[in-house]
């Protein structure tokens, strides 16, 4: 794709997320520097999701690329080559790039998680590092903060999945713990059907409180953080909220009703979240 092309399909996309990426009125540095990551973490997903031909070699391509930013070579790809002055100015370590590209790789071979703790372990590689990109575009590095901010972005991952059960399955994956699903007599074929079955909504009921209980904890981060980090890390936790309250109106309904937050709620929650 066309890099003019390229970055107008991931302004189309940033919009659609649940949480503002790079609010608009952070300074120039910091909102460059979130718009470049998200860029990336877009990329891989997409070379994940939907390249048309052998995406585990795409990623290990893609991979090999990204690591000549840390070896003083300059990348081909035009997101990497955004994404390059960011990692240098601010001395991002690369382990957390390449877990990005570790989870989708993962992606390729696993469609199924037995237990919570197994979907944990991926959330750990598909959106903690997220988090610590974010805190080193404003230098903020100290191991509380980062353990907060993994609870946040675990939570906005498994969100995220509960909005998308049936898009999820329909691309031959379910993020659903095994586990969970046979405790709740839950099959697979139920998440084929249009609606959801009063099992699979008392389920959803179940893992949505289980990502808030995590969102609120993670949540504290606000309270640690100041300035410009303070009001954009704020703006992924009420993002997070406002999803929240999206799948609770579904009431576990989230085959027939749509479960996305508006940004009224997000920016409101955002605002509470910073004033508190």
């Amino acid at each position: 794709m066309h890099p003019d092309g390229l970055q107008s399909e991931l302004g189309r996309r940033e919009h659609g997320e649940n949480f503002p990426v790079a609010l608009k009125v952070l300074p120039g540095g910091p909102r460059e520097g979130l718009h470049a990551i998200y860029a990336y973490a877009r990329t891989v997903d997409e070379l994940g999701d939907s390249y048309e031909g052998d995406r585990a070699a795409a990623l290990q391509a893609f991979a090999g690329d990204l690591e000549r930013i840390w070896s003083s070579g300059q990348p081909a790809h035009p997101v990497l080559r955004r994404l390059a002055p960011v990692v240098r100015a601010h001395d991002l370590p690369a382990a957390p790039f390449h877990r990005l590209i570790q989870a989708n790789l993962q992606d390729q071979t696993v469609t199924r998680y037995q237990t919570f703790d197994d979907l944990l372990g991926y959330c750990r590689l598909s959106a903690d590092p997220v988090g610590r990109m974010v805190l080193g575009v404003f230098d903020v590095n100290d191991p509380e903060t980062e353990r907060l901010s993994d609870l946040v972005c675990t939570s906005l991952q498994l969100v995220e999945h509960w909005q998308d059960v049936g898009e999820d399955r329909r691309a031959g994956r379910i993020y659903l713990p095994q586990q969970d699903l046979a405790t709740y007599g839950v099959a697979e074929s139920d998440l084929d059907e249009p609606e959801a079955s009063a099992a699979l909504r008392q389920l959803m009921i179940f893992e949505t409180e289980r990502a808030a209980q995590l969102l609120s904890e993670g949540s504290a981060i606000v309270r640690r953080l100041r300035g410009w980090a303070r009001v954009s890390v704020a703006g992924f936790v009420a993002g997070g909220q406002a999803t929240v309250r999206a799948l609770r109106r579904t009431g576990g309904d989230v085959l027939a009703k749509e479960a996305r937050p508006s940004k009224a709620d997000t920016i409101r929650l955002l605002v509470k979240a910073v004033a508190r």
